[in-house]
């Protein structure tokens, strides 16, 4: 595992993005970390760099509960814009929620690979990239 990817966090928690961010600059598979504080500023982003490959993420960790819009807000809007990206996005939704509501809703959403109980350590970020580099879900 010596890919770098462009890795988006999309949570309002500051604590939150400054300890993920330590995390992926410690375990070194990042090559761009882009934060944003709610699904309208990250689905922002998103439509002005459509066709920059090398702006747009390969892995997204979504929050749920934000303001403005919320992670299956930003879910329903995706969606919508998925066939004009040129690229595979892998969505991991993360959220200290362990209601089952929320977890089965995420379940449902086919884009979202997997449903992440906060807090998310630096070994299972590791096995997540392993795993989706065994995989071939990255193609960088």
């Amino acid at each position: 595992m010596n890919k770098h990817y462009n890795i988006c966090v999309i949570d309002d928690d500051d604590i939150y993005q400054f300890t993920i961010t330590k995390i992926l600059e410690s375990i070194k598979l990042s090559k761009k970390i882009l934060l944003f504080s709610d699904g309208e500023e990250a689905l922002d982003f998103m439509v002005d760099n459509l066709s920059n490959n090398d702006e747009l993420p390969d892995i997204i960790f979504l929050d749920i509960n934000m303001p403005i819009m919320d992670g299956f807000q930003f879910m329903e809007e995706y969606v919508e814009i998925k066939p004009k990206l040129n690229k595979k996005i892998v969505i991991y939704m993360v959220s200290s929620s362990v209601d089952p509501v929320d977890i089965a809703k995420a379940k449902e959403i086919s884009d979202i690979s997997d449903y992440i109980i906060k807090p998310i350590k630096a070994g299972h970020l590791k096995t997540i990239m392993a795993q989706l580099e065994s995989t071939g879900k990255l193609l960088n």
